[in-house]
């Protein structure tokens, strides 16, 4: 089972901490993960807040690239209409190039207005740009030439160089599915990347993309097993992890529904495409009860704890592979490492030992071939 580590990038620590020193802890603390045993790291993309502060994680990634020997470097996700296609297949291609061969790529859509306005992106286009950026980008990553003509994206025929180092295939997912994202995702091969996970007892395996999937390829193929994410918290101590874990968490969702602007119910039924989001929005009074339960989606608990809600959620979901969020929602650097310390050594050497129907593993291994 391939194990990685994800971080927010989520400062959420208060003015007074410079984000100068927090971004070069975050980036120190994916360098280490490699020392850990960590298979992965991922980041994520978010520009102008502190609900998350990595505004570029292909450049990111091309830092821990160089500092590294052998962890794999993910994005999630990038996302994709805020990019020029051309730009963000070359680079891609260098981070793939100077990692020799180690990114594994995560795309989503987006949400936030606020990111959309200040990029100068209308949002109203978001849809039909993630389709057509992606219509270009993925081919060229396989065949080193970029081309095509969409409703608002008309590309020349172009070879790329350098050109790409090996094949993408089995190492790209999707984190939008919803909509019309679901169907890109189907057509050009992704896996799902579930980054939250629901509370015990409301899991729902993802057999809406596989469906999906059957139906935009009409083929016998089934789509890659999924990845997982989630937020957790370990301590010897199960109700001290509790306690931790959840007020971490209802910050992340505080955080989340500030930058989201799900806290301005209307704003998003006048935005093609995003009008369901509506039906998220609340009133004020509404958010922190909201955050309350929300921060019970948590996993926290002993290392065992751990461990067997792990298993729950590899018995349900049948994930090529994890890849948790182990400090967040403004936790400090101190706490930050002692939660992956302990996760490294009382939980990712089992888990790692679990076997997975599919590897992605194994697929950087046919790749390489």
């Amino acid at each position: 089972m391939h194990v990685g580590l994800a971080t927010g990038m989520a400062h959420q620590r208060g003015n007074q901490y410079p984000d100068v020193q927090f971004v070069q802890e975050e980036i120190e603390n994916l360098v280490f993960a490699e020392e850990l045993g960590f298979d992965s790291v991922w980041i994520t993309e978010h520009h102008f807040s502190d609900y998350s502060m990595s505004n570029d994680p292909l450049q990111l990634l091309t830092y821990i690239a160089g500092r590294t020997k052998r962890i794999k470097l993910g994005t999630q996700v990038i996302i994709v209409p805020w990019h020029d296609p051309v730009r963000l297949a070359e680079y891609i291609i260098n981070l793939d190039i100077l990692s020799r061969g180690r990114t594994i790529l995560g795309f989503g859509n987006g949400l936030a207005p606020h990111e959309y306005e200040g990029l100068r992106i209308d949002q109203n286009t978001a849809r039909d740009l993630y389709t057509e950026i992606l219509e270009l980008v993925i081919p060229a990553l396989e065949t080193g030439v970029i081309e095509g003509e969409g409703n608002l994206i008309k590309q020349p025929r172009r070879e790329l160089r350098p050109r790409p180092l090996k094949s993408f295939e089995g190492r790209k997912f999707c984190g939008s599915l919803s909509g019309s994202s679901m169907r890109t995702a189907a057509r050009l091969g992704f896996g799902n990347m579930v980054l939250m996970l629901p509370q015990r007892g409301k899991e729902v395996p993802a057999d809406m993309y596989n469906a999906v999937w059957q139906e935009v390829r009409n083929d016998d193929t089934a789509p890659p097993p999924p990845m997982l994410g989630g937020n957790y918290y370990l301590d010897e101590s199960a109700d001290y992890a509790r306690e931790q874990g959840e007020k971490y968490m209802a910050n992340t969702m505080r955080a989340a529904i500030r930058n989201y602007s799900l806290d301005k119910p209307g704003l998003f039924l006048g935005i093609k495409g995003y009008e369901s989001y509506d039906k998220m929005a609340m009133e004020e009074e509404a958010i922190e009860p909201y955050c309350q339960n929300f921060a019970k989606s948590a996993v926290t608990g002993t290392p065992q704890m751990i461990l067997d809600r792990m298993w729950e959620l590899k018995e349900i979901y049948k994930p090529q592979g994890f890849f948790p969020h182990v400090y967040y929602g403004g936790m400090s650097q101190a706490d930050a490492m002692k939660n992956m310390k302990l996760f490294a050594e009382k939980c990712l050497p089992e888990i790692k030992s679990w076997e997975a129907e599919a590897s992605i593993d194994d697929r950087f291994l046919e790749a390489a071939e």
